[in-house]
């Protein structure tokens, strides 16, 4: 079958971005060379994004074939309050990605140019409801990098490659393409260097698939949410998820989550932009959720999704303060320093709407440690707060091979058991990494939904059991995995063996002939 036109456009896409950062990374490192390729896509991406929305609004006014883009600089500077409350920033028509592409070969200062552009953008917003959105979000993309070449020239060469390269992406208009381009560019890029960077870069990023099965767990049974969080947010790959399962609109209150790296949350926010999440919707914020949250004045959350780190240090019981605080408290202990895991998800739970779903990816060892994790683990069984744990295949992730699993937390269940779903079969591997293909996430949700027991896959556990297993929630201690080994069948067996005997008997007897006929001949000829 001929591919779709989606699917056609997102391989060439696909293809021509390898291309790029194959021809263009050479002495940069693949993971650093990202922000370059990252952030001169998001330059591209809200120049075209703005003169679109401008054109737009000139058009239907009654200003035909308007083009935002050959309007003198003095000219647009009428319209920069109104712009930049609606779009979060202003730029002028002579910054624009395409009239300095246009231009770049012949700017001997083309780096000093792409500087004060980017402070330029950046400081459009400065004042506005959407400064926080739009402050240091080019930050990473240093133009004056030894990192680009070791003198101005050739580092003016290197980003003129760079521009063209962006510049001849087939990333089409706002209207006419199937698929999310800026947005999906971004996707792969992210997935392409954290292939390449192991840990490095696989902690900022969790795979589109396992992002989407986390995504359609959460709002089973819902058309629309009022708000979405995740407190490790990463490069947002999570969040913007539940815009691909529900629609943008349908996420009433918009998209929110803290991430403690400063570079991972630039990302973040650039990534909201890429998929055309407007400034009013989305707030991101930087620092470290367990110790310093950001949006005590949102929460609750309807839909939480998350993969936090593994196994982080943190302050756990050094700081006193934390056992008050009422994100751990209720569960009269805290999680191990050396170990995170259970912090994170107390925060979550505590965050949770009453009517409300978390879906968190957790280290397995979470599932059945003894000390404070068991104790934390006895708190939420005896709240019946976990619904579901769903044992991942192993080898998902980027920078581990380890088999993750899904922690599924309610508030408000309609029994008092555990769902056990072994999903280790539920995997595709197309190429180095395992998968989960659609169908593996339909087999997954499918047992989700029907909270029935399943041989080999599916079992629902009562929390009274789960107490007398002293509140193990290993997956591999409820549902019994298939016996791949080959049945014998013992009467067929002996059966075979007594016939393996009589042959041999036989064959014993026929060679005792023979020597004997042989024995015979020579005595004859003596």
């Amino acid at each position: 079958m001929a591919p779709t036109t989606k699917e056609a456009q997102r391989a060439e896409l696909h293809r021509t971005i390898w291309r790029i950062a194959n021809d263009l990374r050479g002495s940069v490192d693949g993971w650093d060379f990202k922000s370059y390729v990252l952030g001169i896509l998001f330059y591209r991406f809200i120049s075209e994004n703005l003169t679109n929305y401008i054109n737009d609004a000139e058009r239907r006014a009654g200003v035909e074939n308007f083009d935002f883009a050959t309007l003198s600089d003095e000219n647009a500077e009428f319209g920069r309050k109104e712009t930049v409350a609606e779009k979060g920033f202003f730029i002028l028509p002579s910054e624009l990605f395409v009239n300095v592409r246009a231009v770049a070969a012949d700017d001997e200062n083309l780096n000093e140019t792409l500087e004060r552009i980017f402070a330029n953008i950046e400081g459009s917003a400065s004042g506005t409801d959407s400064e926080d959105d739009l402050k240091g979000l080019f930050d990473d993309l240093d133009v004056n990098s030894a990192k680009l070449g070791n003198t101005v020239a050739r580092r003016n060469e290197k980003l003129v490659k760079l521009l063209n390269a962006i510049g001849d992406l087939n990333l089409g208009g706002f209207d006419n393409h199937a698929i999310d381009t800026f947005g999906d560019a971004y996707e792969y890029l992210m997935q392409m260097y954290a292939a390449n960077a192991g840990k490095s870069g696989g902690e900022y990023y969790t795979p589109q698939e396992v992002s989407e099965l986390l995504a359609r767990i959460t709002v089973v049974g819902k058309k629309s949410v009022n708000k979405v969080y995740d407190p490790a947010v990463g490069s947002g790959s999570l969040l913007l998820k539940f815009a691909k399962v529900l629609g943008k609109e349908n996420v009433r209150q918009g998209f929110y989550g803290q991430e403690i790296n400063l570079t991972t949350y630039n990302l973040a926010r650039i990534n909201m932009f890429l998929h055309d999440v407007n400034y009013e919707k989305f707030n991101l914020a930087h620092g470290d959720t367990l110790v310093d949250p950001a949006h005590w004045d949102d929460e609750p959350f309807e839909a939480i999704v998350s993969n936090p780190p593994y196994s982080i240090n943190w302050e756990g019981d050094s700081n006193p303060l934390l056992i008050n605080d009422p994100r751990f408290a209720p569960a009269g202990v805290l999680a191990p320093k050396s170990k995170a895991d259970l912090a994170f998800t107390m925060h979550i739970l505590s965050w949770l709407a009453v009517d409300g779903t978390a879906a968190i990816v957790e280290f397995p060892g979470v599932m059945y440690r003894g000390g404070a994790e068991q104790k934390i683990r006895k708190y939420l069984i005896e709240n019946n707060y976990v619904d579901t744990v769903i044992q991942l295949p192993p080898d998902l992730f980027f920078g581990t091979a380890i088999a993750t699993c899904i922690l599924v937390l309610k508030k408000s269940k309609k029994d008092n058991s555990v769902l056990f779903i072994d999903a280790t079969g539920e995997v595709t591997r197309p190429a180095n990494k395992n998968k989960l293909s659609t169908e593996n996430q339909d087999a997954i949700l499918g047992a989700f939904v029907a909270r029935e027991d399943v041989d080999h896959f599916a079992k629902l556990v009562s929390n009274a059991d789960l107490a007398a297993n002293n509140y193990n929630i290993s997956v591999t201690s409820y549902v019994e995995a298939r016996d791949t080994r080959e049945v014998v069948d013992i009467g067929s067996l002996n059966a075979e063996l007594l016939e393996i005997v009589h042959r041999q008997g036989e064959l014993r007897a026929a060679i005792d002939e023979i020597v004997a006929e042989l024995e015979a001949r020579g005595d004859a000829a003596v």
